[in-house]
């Protein structure tokens, strides 16, 4: 039997709305344990298949129970979305440049996703509206902010009494947050503040605020638990922030692989924050690029380094076990044989899903790596088969992407 009549066998055609649905129910009713967490992939950004797929997704995934969705913009931005889905009144292009960092706003697919959770949530109970959320870390891919908005928040939430003494000179410690932003730091460490004595001193501050609102959640959260998540969630940013700069840093040959790393952490603690918000109103959907996804360690070229660090899926996956479900995607408008791109394009009509451990059975053993087809498209290998609990494959993407940043 060809490879391309095995994949056929095992391949469940997406043709429509219907067949993803019905394709997704019996993937997952396959599991031990329904998921919490139901993680789909990209292998880019700006391409718009990708996005219109989580979209007919998650309209589907939302009549079997789903209440929420995170995708991979900054963790406290969303919070303008969210509240736009929820009925408070904005402009939407207001709510895509300033609740879609990283000017994902500009993704194709992401007005119609917001469009559509504004009117699904109109007139519906709280307990059964589609919450928005972000995930990713408050940084860009060269730089990181400044601490002072996430210890601000933590310092002015607490009551004056409960405040440690070593946040009085807090505003000293911080000093120009020009100083923390400096894109050089970069590609010099020596530009970089994350390793100086007022650095060193707000890694303190953070930790001694972090334990006081923690030693005082009995007498605070029960009279606002909203803002006392906040604080919270303000609180665990405000450490991740510093110790992302102690490492931006540092001249250590594995510096890159080390800020993967924690920005990796960061995502996988507001998924679990997700989670737990979550856990009496049902599952989520989260969705991102696939190596942030996968269970498998990442890896990505930077000039002659090669990083490697633990993804923000391999982290929840590790907390989550069997409740955690992760499905990959790949597509390109052309095939290339040799290649798993190849193999599994001569099995998709227009979309078709593999559940893995079919798709590996069918694999030759030597089968290799597509090409990219825009820079940051990382081509599924089959390594990348080992961190997935299926794959999705598109044939009809033109493979153009959107410019939107």
């Amino acid at each position: 039997m060809s490879t391309a009549t095995a994949l056929r066998a095992i391949g469940r055609q997406l043709d429509d709305s219907a067949g993803l649905g019905r394709a997704v129910d019996d993937l997952l009713a396959a599991r031990a344990e329904p998921p919490v967490l139901l993680a789909l992939g990209e292998p880019t950004h700006g391409i718009k298949a990708f996005p219109l797929l989580r979209n007919e997704l998650l309209a589907h995934l939302v009549e079997r129970g789903y209440r929420s969705i995170a995708l991979e913009i900054d963790f406290f931005a969303a919070a303008v979305v969210d509240d736009y889905v929820n009925g408070a009144t904005a402009e939407i292009d207001t709510v895509l440049a300033t609740g879609f960092s990283h000017g994902f706003g500009n993704v194709p697919g992401n007005r119609e996703l917001v469009e559509w959770l504004r009117t699904h949530n109109t007139d519906r109970a709280p307990q059964d509206r589609i919450r928005f959320y972000g995930f990713d870390a408050p940084t860009e891919t060269a730089t990181a902010p400044s601490p002072r908005h996430a210890l601000s928040a933590v310092d002015g939430y607490l009551p004056a009494a409960l405040r440690p003494a070593s946040a009085h000179d807090l505003d000293a410690l911080l000093g120009d947050d020009a100083d923390w932003a400096n894109p050089a730091v970069m590609y010099d460490p020596t530009a970089s503040i994350g390793d100086s004595d007022r650095a060193r001193a707000l890694r303190i501050v953070a930790d001694d605020l972090a334990s006081a609102l923690r030693r005082s959640a009995p007498a605070l959260r029960p009279a606002d638990p909203t803002g006392y998540d906040h604080a919270l969630a303000h609180a665990r940013t405000a450490q991740s922030l510093l110790r992302y700069h102690a490492a931006m840093a540092s001249p250590a040959p594995d510096r890159v692989s080390t800020l993967l790393s924690l920005r990796a952490e960061m995502m996988a603690d507001n998924l679990l924050d997700i989670v737990a918000q979550e856990r009496h109103r049902g599952p989520s959907l989260v969705f991102a690029h696939n190596m942030h996804l996968q269970r498998r360690q990442s890896q990505m070229q930077f000039g002659d380094h090669e990083a490697h660090w633990g993804s923000a899926g391999a982290l929840v996956a590790l907390a989550l076990g069997e409740r955690y479900a992760f499905v990959a995607t790949d597509g390109r408008p052309d095939s290339e044989p040799g290649t798993l791109q190849g193999a599994l394009a001569e099995a998709t009509n227009r979309r078709a899903l593999f559940p893995i451990d079919a798709l590996r059975a069918a694999l030759p053993p030597a089968i290799g790596t597509g090409t990219p087809i825009v820079p940051g498209h990382l081509p599924l290998n089959p390594a990348d088969l080992d961190g997935a609990d299926a794959v999705i494959y598109i044939a009809d993407t033109d493979g153009k992407r959107v410019q939107y940043w």
